[in-house]
């Protein structure tokens, strides 16, 4: 084989190595979240400020919670279809044993977190409730993401 032919065969292996790992891992991260804990409203937190024993509430859909989310998470969205009781009771038996709440949605513009993050303060058990700013954004690629 000609080393024409060879530098092709190579080259076409490579691009569809690379579209397989992009199927499959999905496209890289390319935006970090920056976060200045000096800047961000008082029911917020920074992902480095995170720590103890913290109970991470997940308000984005079922699928996409259950495609990846902080490991031991629970899920508390807002959608009519879900048993809103049932995830009220979990997380206010889960919120016995926390020091904090973090709640988490698709990213720094979504609402959801806000409002579930409302709804757990009501609860009235204790730990301090805050809504992670840059939300699933800014887990992306951290160690806790499952």
């Amino acid at each position: 084989m000609n080393p024409f032919a060879q530098l092709s065969v190579i080259g076409s292996l490579s691009v569809a190595a690379a579209a397989g790992t992009w199927m499959v891992q999905g496209p890289p991260i390319t935006s970090v979240v920056t976060c200045d804990p000096a800047t961000i409203g008082p029911d917020e937190i920074c992902l480095s400020q995170v720590s103890g024993k913290v109970l991470w509430i997940d308000a984005r859909a079922r699928a996409e919670w259950e495609e990846k989310r902080v490991e031991g998470s629970a899920l508390w969205n807002l959608n009519s279809g879900e048993d809103q009781q049932a995830m009220e009771l979990e997380i206010a038996t889960r919120m016995l044993e926390a020091e904090l709440v973090v709640v988490y949605c698709g990213s720094k513009a979504c609402d959801t977190s806000r409002h579930v993050a409302d709804r757990a303060r009501k609860l009235g058990l204790g730990p301090d409730v805050k809504v992670l700013h840059g939300g699933w954004d800014a887990l992306k690629g951290s160690s806790r993401v499952k």
